[in-house]
C-alpha cells in the first residue's frame, strides 16, 4: 500500500468492512451450543456413574469435575482440545475443560523454558487474570451481602 493514499477512518473502516471475511453467526452459536451441551452431557454421565457407584450427589459432582479437568488438560496435552475449539468456538470455552485447558496450554508451550521460569511462569497467563478478578469480586459480592444481612436482615 502507497503512501500517497490518503483515507479518512470512515473511508478505511468500509474498506475493512468490504474485505472482511462475514462471520457466520447462527452457525457458531449453534455449533457452540451443541459442543458445550454434549460437555455437559459427558459431565453429567460421569456424575450418574460416580453415584452408581455409591458416591453421595456432593462427591460424585467433586469427581466429575476432576475427570473433566484432567480430559480437558489431557486433550490439550496432545493437541486435540484446540480442534475443538475451532470447531465449537465458545462452546469448548466455557465449560470446565475450557478453563483446564487455559492453564495447561500456556504450561505446555513454555515447557522448554524451564520448570520454574518456563511452565510455573507462564502457567497461569490466560487463566490468572480469570482467577484474580473472579475472587476480588466474590469477596466483594460477599462484603455486600454480609453488610446488608447485617443492617437489613
Amino acid at each position: 500500500m502507497s503512501s500517497n493514499i490518503k483515507m479518512t477512518n470512515e473511508e478505511y473502516s468500509d474498506y475493512v468492512d468490504s474485505k472482511a471475511k462475514k462471520s457466520p453467526i447462527f452457525k457458531n452459536f449453534v455449533l457452540a451450543f451443541i459442543v458445550g451441551g454434549i460437555i455437559c452431557v459427558i459431565g453429567q454421565v460421569i456424575c450418574n456413574i460416580s453415584m452408581y457407584f455409591g458416591l453421595d450427589e456432593k462427591s460424585a459432582a467433586t469427581v466429575t469435575s476432576i475427570v473433566l479437568i484432567f480430559l480437558g488438560a489431557f486433550l490439550t496435552a496432545i493437541n486435540v482440545y484446540w480442534r475443538i475449539g475451532k470447531f465449537a468456538g465458545a462452546g469448548s470455552a466455557v465449560p470446565i475443560t475450557g478453563f483446564s485447558n487455559s492453564i495447561v496450554a500456556p504450561a505446555i508451550e513454555f515447557k522448554l523454558d524451564g520448570y520454574i521460569l518456563g511452565l510455573g511462569a507462564n502457567m497461569f497467563k490466560v487463566a490468572g487474570p480469570v482467577l484474580v478478578y473472579g475472587v476480588a469480586t466474590s469477596v466483594g459480592v460477599g462484603f455486600i451481602y454480609w453488610i446488608i444481612k447485617m443492617f437489613f436482615m
